[in-house]
């Protein structure tokens, strides 16, 4: 784990090098390239854990790296939307509004999760985004789920039962079915929360092509348990974790395959690709 001084200097270097681009490379570690454009159903981005005004870090840099690296996504290859998985500030929801101004300079729309610094109520939550804790949306063919981890005060918590049980039902046949929630249902980690019945939820539900955390800042890579894939994006800010502010793209195809893989803002770089539904390891720790 870095300390914070080592994080900053990094963020600040890899800011440096923003007039570089994104141009995209051939996956690191696979055999071939990404598919061209015109193969693609949809495309979207997944960050989190910006921490936005989280004392003695450099919160607005670190999302100026992200923002101006997802605009320039979206004006080469495109993004249809991009998903904050929660964690969008620090503890204070004076911090609320102007991370919503700052998240409002993407080029593209964005849709948001609540997380466990995220300290507000839930009606405080919908007046700013316009959506409670748990809801749902379509894009295309494929249907996204969002659901809650964290009580006002920030303690962990599993999803609504009840709530994440209609939701499945009402989108079982979507062809493809993404999850957001910011904390993961595992205890991978230090910062998961064991929610077996949420899992098992999940694992009924065959079209779940994968489930998205945020929270850890340390991992930025795809996970499988139970035939299901939970894919972690690292961090946009805050003070630990991983020497880069990263995002993760995820490409939908026309044919069905599910492409997806992390990127370093500052870099320009991909740290890692996997085609979700062909990994085969099953990854319990």
């Amino acid at each position: 784990m870095l300390n914070r001084r080592d994080f900053l200097e990094y963020s600040l270097k890899s800011a440096i090098l923003l007039g570089i681009g994104n141009k995209l490379v051939p996956w690191a570690g696979s055999l071939f390239t990404l598919p061209p454009e015109d193969q693609v159903s949809l495309r979207f981005a997944v960050v989190s854990d910006g921490h936005y005004g989280q004392p003695q870090t450099q919160f607005d840099q670190m999302h100026d790296l992200v923002i101006q690296a997802l605009n320039r996504e979206h004006s080469g290859r495109g993004i249809d939307f991009t998903f904050v998985n929660g964690d969008l500030f620090h503890d204070d929801p004076g911090f609320l509004l102007p991370v919503k101004k700052k998240w409002d300079e993407l080029a593209m729309p964005y849709q948001v999760s609540h997380g466990n610094h995220d300290k507000i109520s839930e009606q405080g939550w919908k007046d700013v985004f316009g959506n409670e804790w748990h809801y749902s949306f379509k894009k295309k063919n494929c249907s996204f789920l969002v659901l809650n981890t964290a009580s006002p005060q920030g303690e962990y918590i599993c999803p609504d039962l009840e709530k994440t049980r209609d939701m499945l039902k009402a989108h079982k046949k979507s062809k493809h079915l993404f999850v957001f929630m910011h904390i993961t249902p595992y205890k991978w980690s230090g910062g998961g929360i064991e929610c077996p019945d949420i899992t098992a939820l999940f694992n009924r539900h065959s079209n779940i092509k994968a489930v998205f955390h945020g929270h850890d800042h340390d991992i930025d890579e795809v996970r499988t348990k139970d035939g299901i894939h939970y894919v972690f994006d690292a961090h946009v800010g805050g003070s630990w974790g991983l020497p880069y502010s990263g995002y993760r793209i995820v490409e939908v195809m026309k044919d069905g395959t599910i492409l997806t893989y992390q990127m370093n803002a500052g870099l320009g770089k991909q740290m890692n690709s996997d085609k979700l539904g062909a990994l085969v390891q099953e990854m319990s720790r």
